[in-house]
């Protein structure tokens, strides 16, 4: 095994997903509060009150809210973002566990609401920013280095209402007070910043409608995407203004993509959705400029930019630290018809016949990982991560209150594997934390039943349960993966 000495193992979660405590100690209301639960086959739906006073409904990725509705919580509805798994009063419980699994980085991110409810005040919430204060504490006490997502699809619900969200360039401001905030609240408890996460599924997200996507959702798209690419030149400055040791980098939804055969137009197609999906993000953040494919994408959808030229220096002068990346699944591109189609994670596109798929259908790909790798450092030549990786499954618990999970362990082996030929073969891989390595609430279904962690959190998909941890026969592995610096995978 070719790990470096140094190597960062360890775990990932999202303040939205794991923390609960919705309305605790002064924080405001996000988006995913007013998410219900759903399922792989029943999407999660956002609620409102109409104009007419009526509760409502819209799926909770791609619907408008109705003219004059305003987000609400109903009566009738389930959500479970709103406990998590209750890791704002159990971090400490939770926390001692990742130690004794031995991490060495524990990603997690800022809810911003809970240090500026509304998104846009002046001055922070102390509550706030001492509950986070106390969660790095507890993490230096175990020798844990915290990597922290400023922003990981959670932005403060006032500010979607009343100046739209990511289509305003004002929120640009917001975020750099936000941003500013923790980099000198938290300096000498954090090193390892990413400040936006997965932020290509603004885009990505619209390949799932095919051709139903209108040039006025991609133009809606590109917009916010450009307002967060100057957002984050603007933190990277600001973060290294405040302590030059701090590294800050960009957090990528990354998926490996195939040709479906060698028919040339295909090939083609491929390439223009790795330019798309993938390097267009990327290029912005690490090499500080527009790609020239750009204006290909932007002509495809008659977009146009409010871009300045001040936007364009602070770009070249905010250029991230390191790429980090989440990798579960690769997929297959065709021109040509498409007998069985599959989705996941933001990305959907022909079932791959050489390939297994999860109980949810995202293909199990670990050559597709190697690849990727080999494939981005090749472009950008910066340190990398793999901050989410990991399966979600059905867990049983057994009547005497064991877990075995021998389909996850294979998952993350396979995957370790060939993240060490990657590094043999010349990859800066610095870290790989495992997504929900202690059960939480899925982003995609809303459900408690898709697990990823090594950590079994006793709670259903309709919120019931004692939220008690428990180890899974994952958690004994890993720890010995962890002690052995990747070398003991049996």
């Amino acid at each position: 095994m070719s790990f470096p000495k140094d190597f960062y193992w360890g775990g990932a979660t999202a303040a939205n997903q794991c923390e609960g405590a919705w309305n605790a100690d002064g924080r405001g209301m996000a988006l995913t509060d007013v998410t219900t639960g759903g399922s792989v086959k029943e999407p999660r739906m956002i609620t409102y009150i109409g104009a007419d006073g009526k509760p409502g409904k819209i799926r909770s990725m791609g619907e408008a809210l109705p003219e004059g509705a305003k987000y609400a919580v109903l009566d009738d509805c389930y959500y479970p973002n709103h406990e998590g798994i209750d890791f704002y009063h159990r971090y400490k419980e939770d926390i001692a566990l990742f130690a004794e699994m031995g991490f060495k980085m524990f990603r997690m991110s800022i809810s911003w609401s809970r240090l500026y409810p509304n998104g846009d005040e002046l001055e922070p919430n102390q509550k706030g920013i001492e509950f986070y204060r106390s969660v790095f504490e507890e993490c230096k006490k175990y020798n844990i280095e915290p990597l922290v997502t400023i922003h990981h699809f959670d932005t403060p619900l006032y500010l979607e209402e009343h100046y739209d969200g990511w289509n305003n360039r004002q929120l640009i401001e917001f975020y750099d007070r936000f941003a500013e905030t923790c980099f000198k609240e938290y300096k000498g408890l954090v090193k390892y910043w990413l400040t936006f996460n997965e932020i290509n599924n603004t885009v990505m997200f619209l390949e799932m409608f095919g051709n139903t996507a209108s040039d006025e959702m991609y133009q809606k798209a590109y917009q916010q995407l450009h307002y967060q690419f100057v957002a984050s030149a603007h933190a990277v400055k600001k973060a290294h203004e405040i302590d030059p040791n701090y590294v800050v980098g960009c957090m990528i939804c990354g998926i490996t993509f195939y040709p479906g055969t060698c028919d040339p137009e295909d090939i083609l197609l491929n390439r223009h959705t790795w330019e798309k999906g993938i390097f267009y993000c990327g290029d912005v953040q690490c090499k500080g400029k527009y790609p020239t494919f750009a204006k290909r994408l932007w002509d495809e959808h008659n977009v146009h930019l409010d871009i300045t030229d001040q936007d364009l220096i602070d770009l070249q002068e905010g250029k991230v630290d390191l790429y980090t990346f989440s990798y579960y699944m690769s997929t297959v591109v065709t021109s040509h018809e498409v007998k069985e189609t599959v989705s996941g994670n933001f990305s959907a596109g022909a079932k791959n016949p050489y390939l297994t798929y999860s109980d949810w259908g995202w293909a199990l790909d670990p050559k597709g990982l190697r690849y990727y790798l080999e494939m981005i450092y090749d472009r950008y030549e910066l340190p990398l991560m793999v901050v989410e990786n990991g399966l979600g499954a059905y867990d049983e618990v057994e009547s005497d209150g064991a877990i075995h999970d021998p389909y996850r362990i294979d998952y993350i082996r396979e995957h370790i594997l060939d993240m060490d030929k990657a590094i043999e073969a010349g990859v800066n891989l610095i870290g790989y934390t495992t997504w929900g390595c202690i059960d939480l609430v899925s982003a995609g279904t809303g459900e408690m039943r898709k697990r990823y962690g090594f950590i079994y959190v006793d709670k259903d998909d309709e919120g019931k349960g004692s939220f008690n941890r428990s180890r899974k026969d994952s958690f004994y592995w890993y720890k010995k993966v962890i002690a052995s610096n990747g070398k003991d995978l049996d």
